[in-house]
């Protein structure tokens, strides 16, 4: 069975504040490390009143300083919002920090809307149109060369972490390929280009001095509970959640006491079966199993969870049974494969 890692966006509640979203995520990746997940990863949002992940690197700084072994990373840094140069002294910071342990993923949206990426940016031209050289004069300051690039940051050449692209469409899965750099697709919000991304990255691989092969992550969202009921009465939250952002009024994550006193229009519901149609929801075996289904369709070298519910106890439990599951699945492959190994 591939690795399992874990994606979380330090979720605000409904009754909670960001400070607490922030100590629910940190509990979260010691959690996490404590199951044997590879990695825990926290993406870059702004403006988003149920999002409290504004500042990756300053929030892994904190992870990695309360964990000791889980790879620490950002799933991702919206480079287009920074100058590459501040992204490269940043991750340089924590891979001399905490060496070995530390993810820069880079993704390309905003991560916003439009008025917070003008203020982020301070241009008016919001187009991503140098997504590929800025990743490339980013990861010169960091690979050690003949002819280091000026400026050259300290730390930077030679702290190196482990650099990988995000995305939710071909456009970064054919400069993953091209680069020779991981790839990691975002199955959880844009399903429906899952073969094509997959496929343009493998048909336009090169290798390089990160990767001999593609290396592909796919990530999913999921909802795991002892009972198919509960996880789907858990999961009402971000269904919610989904329709209020919608009707422009965004907030914290509703709880899933709210969303089920709540009554949604049939369009309000075809929106949401639509937004969550790739979602696992239910036990640990139907989950696994999809998981599984997911990792043979893809042929991906490892899947990351996302999973947005009310509370922390609901998250841990939701990781702790899928973690559970995930290895009594291992287990199962390995003795069916030793068996069939066996037979004369």
């Amino acid at each position: 069975m591939i690795p399992l890692s874990v994606l979380d966006l330090a979720t605000v509640s409904s009754g909670s504040t960001p400070a607490d979203a922030l100590r629910d995520t940190t509990a979260l990746a010691v959690f996490a490390e404590e199951l044997g997940y590879r990695r825990f990863w926290v993406a870059e949002h702004h403006a988003m009143a149920a999002v409290a992940s504004s500042a990756p690197a300053v929030l892994i700084a904190h992870l990695a300083n309360a964990t000791t072994t889980i790879r620490l990373g950002s799933g991702g840094v919206m480079l287009p919002n920074h100058a590459p140069l501040v992204i490269a002294e940043q991750f340089a910071t924590l891979e001399a920090l905490y060496p070995g342990r530390i993810d820069l993923g880079l993704g390309r949206a905003p991560g916003t809307d439009h008025v917070t990426a003008r203020a982020l940016r301070r241009a008016a031209d919001l187009r991503a149109t140098s997504f590929p050289h800025d990743v490339v004069e980013l990861i010169s300051y960091l690979v050690p060369q003949e002819s280091p690039p000026h400026p050259a940051p300290t730390p930077g050449s030679g702290y190196l972490p482990e650099i990988w692209l995000l995305g939710s469409s071909t456009f970064s899965a054919q400069l993953a390929g091209q680069l020779g750099l991981p790839f990691s697709f975002a199955y959880h919000f844009a399903p429906a280009l899952l073969d094509q991304a997959v496929a343009t990255y493998r048909a336009h691989f090169e290798s390089s001095r990160f990767l001999d092969a593609p290396y592909l992550m796919v990530a999913a969202s999921v909802v795991c509970a002892p009972d198919k009921d509960v996880a789907r009465w858990l999961s009402g939250s971000s269904a919610l959640n989904i329709v209020q952002r919608a009707q422009g009024r965004p907030g914290p994550l509703p709880s899933p006491e709210e969303a089920a006193a709540y009554v949604m229009s049939d369009a309000e519901a075809a929106l949401v079966n639509e937004t969550q149609s790739s979602y696992l929801v239910g036990t640990p075996e139907h989950v696994v199993d999809g998981l599984r289904q997911l990792a043979v369709r893809t042929g991906a070298d490892e899947l990351m969870v996302s999973t947005r519910v009310h509370s922390l106890a609901a998250r841990r439990a939701s990781l702790s049974l899928l973690a559970a599951q995930w290895a009594l699945s291992a287990s199962d492959a390995v003795s069916v494969q030793k068996g069939a190994t066996d037979v004369p």
